[in-house]
């Protein structure tokens, strides 16, 4: 059997990661978004539907981590080092796992988020997953190197905005919220959704370590 053919036999296993991180990423990109609505969304109960919705996304997330790893265990051919992929893998769970609970502690907590420190912060975490989104579809084959070094560059300023809008509303939120209980909990809704861009940015180191070994 010729080389060409050997590789013919391995080459699709070999895609099948870089489907599921784009299934991910595709995924991160939509609860990002559905997070917005949930943020803009003044009705309790319409707030719910959406959450429910980012739940299920954050499922299907875990489903297709889950697929990566039982992928890692089947194939003996992988595009790149197998720690790289479960790194990355476990990185952008942690992503959709911060994202929905983010959504989920504003009803929880039954907090008005018509409050411009959570729909910024909103705002931030779409761009955020977007841009790692960007940076996940061109792994597959690492041609279009500017588009992963610029994608990689905007999570990092993402993540330093997230850092300047916490400390802003933490600011606002002490010189302005009377009520001691609204203080704990929107400060502990901030921090969970700064958390989410912390996670791009893990997520985005992960990926600069790739491309610095294979591109």
């Amino acid at each position: 059997m010729g080389i060409n053919s050997i590789l013919k036999i391995f080459l699709p296993k070999d895609r099948v990661f870089f489907q599921l991180f784009r299934n991910v990423a595709e995924e991160l990109v939509k609860m990002g978004e559905k997070l917005k609505e949930v943020v803009n969304e003044p009705d309790f109960e319409t707030r719910g539907k959406f959450i429910k919705e980012i739940e299920d996304m954050e499922h299907n997330n875990d489903d297709f981590t889950h697929s990566i790893f039982t992928e890692l265990g089947r194939n003996f051919i992988t595009p790149f080092d197998r720690e790289d992929i479960h790194h990355l893998a476990s990185a952008l769970d942690d992503i959709a796992d911060y994202i929905y609970a983010s959504a989920k502690k504003i009803n929880f907590y039954r907090v008005n988020p018509n409050d411009i420190g959570i729909q910024k912060m909103a705002d931030v975490i779409a761009l955020g997953c977007v841009a790692v989104h960007k940076a996940v579809i061109e792994l597959r084959n690492m041609k279009n190197m500017r588009q992963i070094t610029d994608a990689l560059v905007a999570i990092n300023s993402i993540e330093n905005q997230a850092d300047d809008i916490f400390d802003m509303s933490i600011e606002r939120l002490f010189a302005t919220e009377p009520d001691a209980k609204e203080v704990i909990k929107k400060r502990e809704i901030y921090q969970v959704m700064e958390i989410v861009t912390d996670k791009c940015e893990d997520a985005a180191n992960v990926i600069e370590s790739i491309i610095v070994k294979y591109a």
